[in-house]
């Protein structure tokens, strides 16, 4: 029978998010990648496992994770949950989202409709075998569903007590000020929004979003810290077999050049001589400035989220780092 470990609150930062009551552990374990039916079982239960030993207490599922199996992403986590973890349930945050192409028809296709976001959910309790979710998201802006259908089926998800909080992932800063006055008209518990961000990806900042959260007391729980896995010391010298850029599993590789890979190694020279990996810079510095609640992190292995979870020791920067990263990231 598993037993986590007794320390495991001892290191992890947890930053509220937003202006809630809700803590999130500054890094997350996001089961997009790696969860599927084709996968190793064992090697995902030991990654779930590993995170919360190191207190990574906020899982973040979505109901089209798992391809080629839409759900089995979700499916797997209910069996992990079984197999020993369900017990400390309520030491865990558990997220979903839904808004992307689920299942045949026009009612599980790309949509933010009622009809989509209820039924979707519905699905997602079952195949996890929870009666709520922490937070439920709408995954993707949909422009051809009124945004007030949208924020009422979320909303009716916490009336419905199947869900704690809201959040919305993927939307701009126009996006979500839109929805942000209806949920307020609501009195829907809305907390967070999940967007990309890393240095290779800084749309949230010529955006606004990133500073309009902070402002309204929006959380931001940012996904793809890394880049793909570009952020880190695998592409110092070439593209491993094993890598989702040498199986194909990604676009970012059609953006492996000299120049990314110039910027990559003088990256891994500064975050070196801060005494950390690249990708621990990396998560760091997507955490500065206490703009970030949380970064969510995909792994392949459990060794990956040991490492990337030792990134919370240090957080702060000095001000040449930052404009040292500055400079080589505007080359």
């Amino acid at each position: 029978m598993y037993s986590p470990n007794e320390h495991r609150y001892e290191k992890m930062i947890y930053n509220r998010c937003g202006n809630s009551g809700l803590k999130l552990p500054a890094i997350s374990l996001g089961i997009w990648q790696n969860f599927s039916y084709k996968d190793s079982f064992d090697n995902m239960e030991a990654m779930v496992r590993t995170a919360f030993d190191l207190g990574i207490t906020h899982i973040d599922a979505a109901n089209n994770y798992g391809n080629p199996y839409n759900g089995s992403a979700e499916e797997n986590l209910g069996k992990i949950l079984d197999r020993g973890l369900r017990q400390y349930r309520d030491e865990l945050i558990i997220s979903t989202k839904a808004g992307y192409e689920m299942w045949d028809g026009p009612y599980g296709d790309r949509n933010g409709s009622r009809k989509y976001l209820t039924a979707s959910l519905d699905q997602s309790l079952k195949r996890m075998k929870l009666d709520y979710v922490d937070i439920y998201y709408h995954h993707i802006f949909d422009p051809n569903t009124p945004l007030e259908e949208t924020a009422l089926a979320l909303d009716n998800a916490v009336k419905q007590g199947k869900a704690l909080y809201i959040g919305i992932s993927n939307y701009n800063k126009e996006q979500t000020a839109e929805i942000m006055k209806i949920f307020r008209e609501l009195r829907t518990p809305f907390v967070v929004n999940q967007p990309s961000y890393s240095m290779f990806n800084r749309w949230i900042e010529s955006d606004g979003l990133r500073d309009f959260a902070k402002a309204q007391g929006i959380g931001l729980a940012i996904f793809q810290p890394l880049y793909q896995g570009l952020l880190t010391d695998r592409y110092l010298k070439d593209i491993p077999e094993d890598s989702r850029i040498g199986k194909g599993r990604t676009w970012i590789g059609n953006e492996v050049n000299n120049e990314r890979l110039s910027k990559i190694k003088k990256l891994n020279e500064i975050a070196a001589a801060r005494g950390q990996k690249l990708s621990q810079m990396a998560i760091s510095w997507c955490l500065r400035e206490g703009k970030v609640a949380t970064v969510l992190i995909g792994a392949s292995r459990p060794e990956q989220i040991i490492e990337n979870a030792d990134a919370v020791e240090k957080l702060d920067f000095t001000q040449e780092e930052l404009q040292a990263i500055e400079s080589v990231l505007a080359e």
